[in-house]
C-alpha cells in the first residue's frame, strides 16, 4: 500500500509516478460515488497511510522514502474532488497537484521540515492537495465562464 501497487518503485519521478497511478481509482470512486465520496476516500487514502507509510519507513534510515507514494495517492484524489470528471479538470487537477507537491508552499513546507516520520510524510501532500483542489475548482470556473 505504501508504495502503491508498485507504482513508487518506478525509476525517474516516484510522485509523478504515485500520482498517475492514483488517477484511475481515483476516477473511478469519483464516478460510482461523486466528488463527496472522493474526498471520503483521500481522508481515508491519508488515514491508511499513516499506518502504511509508518510500516513501511521504520526499517529505513530516511525521513521521507521516494517509494512512498500513498501520500501522493491520498492527495491526487483530494485534487480530484472538483472536476466532475470533466478531462480538462483532470488535466487541471493533476498538474496543479504535481505543482504544488513539487513547490510545497506554507504550511505544506512548514509539515514537511517539522512534521517527523508517517504525518509529515502525509500531511504536506494533503495540504498540496487542498491548493490543487482549489486551483483547479477556480481553473473549472474560469473555463465555463469565458
Amino acid at each position: 500500500m505504501a508504495t502503491w501497487f508498485g507504482s513508487g518503485l518506478l525509476p525517474g519521478a516516484p510522485g509523478t509516478w504515485g500520482s498517475l497511478a492514483a488517477l484511475p481509482f481515483g476516477l473511478a470512486i469519483l464516478w460510482f460515488g461523486g466528488p463527496v465520496v472522493l474526498a471520503l476516500a483521500a481522508v481515508l487514502a491519508f488515514i491508511l497511510g499513516l499506518w502504511a507509510s509508518a510500516r513501511y519507513q521504520s526499517g529505513l534510515a530516511r525521513k521521507d522514502p521516494g517509494e512512498i507514494v500513498i501520500d501522493e495517492v491520498a492527495g491526487q484524489w483530494l485534487a480530484l474532488v472538483p472536476c466532475a470528471l470533466d478531462p480538462f479538470g483532470v488535466v487541471l487537477a493533476f498538474v496543479f497537484f504535481r505543482l504544488f507537491d513539487i513547490l510545497k508552499p506554507w504550511p505544506a513546507n512548514w509539515a514537511d521540515r517539522s512534521l517527523a516520520g508517517a504525518p509529515g510524510i502525509m500531511l504536506d501532500d494533503m495540504i498540496a492537495g487542498l491548493y490543487a483542489a482549489a486551483c483547479t475548482y477556480g481553473g473549472l470556473w474560469l473555463w465555463s465562464n469565458l
